[in-house]
């Protein structure tokens, strides 16, 4: 396929594929990637800095590969408000790969069913749709007392390494998600006011135009607000995307209902229409296919949005609530300023995670848009 051939030509397209296939490969493998459960806290290790990989014994100088020590925290300096580290090198602990850690079910689906529609008072009912395979074996980990955290500890004595890699999975799951329930929508509506015009395009494009008018962060904050605490993170996560979603989808629905007006006129529909084809076996066998491309392409770009949109709710503590990681409520600790300056490793990592991943969509849909595009491949040929 040329559009295949132009998009492997394209260098940043392909860092773009790649960061991502990274990223979501590492979120489905949470468990066996994360060194520890992303709930238990350890006694005394709290806000703990990244921690140092040793080669040598500290007290024989004897060469023992690589290991770590069990840290703890000390009290809180009254001068600098920082803690002192105590690490106990007397007690090696030497790094393994395919450790046994801390059980758990790997590729385990609960999915929170709305039983209840109501603002004040949401009903829901988790439905486990695969119980998933249990399992104890982590990618890395330590053999002893010592704990590596890569990336430290949180306030609560968490892992935040393995906190991250859990948290992705809402992060970058939302985008998934929001484009499967409302690009449909954007599809049928765009499809529809295209085709029939008159009353029917003029009803649903003035639809389309109120729902535009709608500030959808705004929104997104308003109603969030009004939700009961008592809500799980997998619940808010649902009202999340439908919310989202639900202000998202005309973009694509006035873009799908102007390609639908150019190709009703095409010879191929009007053929179908003089052999008794009805309209809507037409758009959706004959129109909206040629849409396709459009399609792949404003999905590349519309995820980053998505993300987006939960990062903001779960920074100003509206959307995924704690003890639940996600990137956008680790990213919350910025509002703390003593967590930003004595503690920046906490920040860094979900911003850092977050930036990347926005920027490899935009360059994923960027390199589909110009191997899609139609004149760029009669060019090719």
């Amino acid at each position: 396929m040329i559009w295949w051939q132009k998009l492997q030509k394209n260098p940043l397209a392909r860092l773009g594929a790649i960061i991502l296939l990274v990223f979501y490969g590492a979120v489905i493998a949470a468990e066996m990637i994360a060194p520890y459960d992303p709930y238990t806290s350890n006694i005394n290790a709290s806000l703990l800095p990244p921690t140092q990989i040793y080669w040598r014994n500290q007290v024989t100088g004897n060469w023992i590969g690589p290991h770590v020590y069990p840290t703890t925290q000390g009290p809180v300096s009254l001068e600098t408000g920082a803690r002192q580290v105590t690490v106990e090198f007397d007690q090696p602990s030497p790094l393994r790969l395919g450790v046994k850690g801390s059980e758990y079910r790997w590729l385990q689906i609960q999915l929170p069913l709305p039983t209840r529609l109501s603002l004040q008072q949401p009903g829901f009912e988790e439905i486990e749709l695969f119980p998933g395979f249990a399992g104890n074996r982590h990618l890395f980990g330590t053999l002893g007392p010592g704990r590596i955290n890569l990336l430290g500890t949180d306030g609560q004595a968490r892992d935040q390494f393995s906190r991250l890699i859990y948290g992705g999975r809402i992060s970058l799951s939302i985008g998934l998600v929001g484009i499967v329930l409302s690009f449909p929508l954007g599809l049928v509506v765009g499809g529809l006011a295209g085709y029939f015009g008159g009353v029917v395009d003029a009803v649903l494009m003035r639809l389309v135009e109120v729902i535009m008018t709608i500030p959808d962060i705004y929104l997104l904050v308003a109603l969030a607000a009004v939700l009961p605490p008592t809500l799980s993170s997998a619940q808010r996560f649902l009202l999340i995307i439908l919310i989202t979603s639900f202000v998202r989808w005309t973009g694509l629905a006035r873009v799908i209902r102007g390609q639908v007006l150019s190709l009703k006129s095409q010879t191929y529909v009007q053929a179908s229409q003089a052999m008794g084809g009805k309209a809507f076996y037409i758009i959706l066998r004959h129109i909206l296919p040629q849409t396709a491309s459009y399609v792949i392409i404003s999905a590349t770009l519309a995820i980053p949005g998505f993300i987006l949109a939960e990062a903001v709710l779960s920074l100003i503590g509206l959307g995924i609530q704690q003890p639940d990681p996600s990137w956008g409520n680790m990213l919350s600790l910025a509002t703390d300023a003593s967590i930003l300056v004595l503690h920046p490793w906490l920040i860094w990592p979900p911003a850092l995670l977050i930036v990347l991943t926005v920027l490899s969509f935009n360059l994923l849909g960027d390199g589909l848009r110009d191997a899609l595009d139609p004149r760029s491949l009669r060019s090719y040929d």
